[in-house]
């Protein structure tokens, strides 16, 4: 993780937006536009909702 998002809030809804808008950015930037969204299990809520739906905005299509 970036240092300037360890600074932060970790481990919260909050962090995983701002993981989530950072991955988004980072794929644009290198020609991605279309991903596939593997939640490893977990239950689609809180934080792995927050990451996915931040992604989404960022316009990553899933």
């Amino acid at each position: 993780m970036d240092k300037e998002l360890r600074d932060g809030a970790t481990g919260n809804i909050d962090a995983a937006t701002k993981v989530g808008k950072l991955v988004a950015e980072r794929a644009k930037a290198a020609g991605v536009s279309q991903v596939a969204f593997d939640r490893s299990g977990f239950k689609y809520h809180g934080r792995v909702k927050a990451l996915a739906d931040a992604a989404r905005e960022g316009g990553l299509e899933f």
